[in-house]
């Protein structure tokens, strides 16, 4: 991996982590705010898209558009979950479980599955990222607080849950962006329409859908921050991503993506008074080792 394609993936770990953590702060509306933000990104992503199309950078069409919406099948599950999870657990448990066990899967399947052969330096590095998620999920013994032992059991289900998700799409994207669409810009402003037509019927179509207008409807008003934040960050740090599995193999992209841990969970401690920080940075400076090794392999 080289330095230009991990200073990529570092960038869109920070607008990751800052992005969920304004994600956090919307509680008890997930499939609203989920519908908003996705179908505000969706929005600003329009632009973009109709240049790369009208500029004869990349054609749409019908392989396009059919990935793009599995995708968004992906991320809607993905987001939903994301938000259920924050909704039931502190954010210190359920952000570093979903990031660490999404690489996890990642690597086991594309090694397994996709044929790709990290070095032997990469390979270290990528199981020494994985090393430092862990230390920063564990919880020492006659801990209290927000991460008690009944929040750390649901945070780390959700977290199973969502990272499940997560190498779902990533894996499926990677196939999708370096053999269906040369421009990860375009395949991405697609996907985000599909998730806001999608949602949109099901705001419709699912029980409960007038709750869920009337929510939408709420966060419209009283959440603009954060979902302008989320809207934005959000797409950034995925398209970021995007190009640097074009560059890279996505056994060693996907976890030096979830370095977003790191500022996700020192977040987490600054604005929500999570606990047990000192142990949280040492699975930083182990999670910065294995960044070493990657971009050395």
């Amino acid at each position: 991996m080289t330095f230009s394609v991990l200073g990529l993936v570092l960038i869109a770990s920070v607008a990751h982590a800052v992005w969920n953590l304004a994600a956090k702060s919307v509680t008890g509306k997930g499939f609203a705010f989920v519908l908003a933000y996705h179908g505000l990104s969706a929005i600003l992503l329009a632009p973009l898209a109709i240049v790369i199309i009208a500029t004869g950078g990349q054609s749409l069409n019908w392989g396009l558009v059919g990935a793009a919406a599995l995708s968004a099948v992906f991320h809607i599950a993905y987001s939903v979950a994301l938000q259920s999870g924050y909704d039931h657990a502190p954010l210190g448990v359920v952000y570093p479980t979903a990031r660490g066990t999404g690489p996890v899967v990642t690597i086991i399947i594309a090694v397994a599955f996709l044929g790709e052969r990290p070095t032997l330096a990469e390979a270290a590095g990528a199981f020494t990222v994985i090393a430092g998620i862990a230390v920063v999920t564990i919880r020492p013994r006659g801990g209290v607080g927000p991460t008690s032992s009944h929040g750390l059991r649901r945070g780390l289900a959700w977290g199973g849950l969502i990272g499940a998700f997560i190498a779902s799409y990533t894996l499926w994207d990677d196939f999708a962006v370096n053999h269906v669409s040369d421009s990860p810009l375009l395949y991405f402003a697609v996907s985000e329409a599909c998730v806001g037509l999608i949602m949109t019927a099901g705001a419709f179509a699912l029980p409960g859908g007038r709750e869920k207008r009337a929510d939408l409807r709420e966060i419209l008003t009283s959440h603009k921050r954060a979902l302008v934040t989320v809207a934005i960050l959000s797409p950034l740090a995925y398209v970021l991503v995007l190009y640097a599995m074009q560059q890279a193999p996505v056994a060693l992209v996907a976890p030096v993506r979830e370095t977003s841990i790191i500022v996700g969970t020192l977040l987490a401690w600054w604005f929500f008074g999570e606990r047990n920080v000192v142990l949280k940075l040492a699975g930083a400076l182990i999670v910065v080792l294995g960044i070493g090794l990657i971009a050395l392999g």
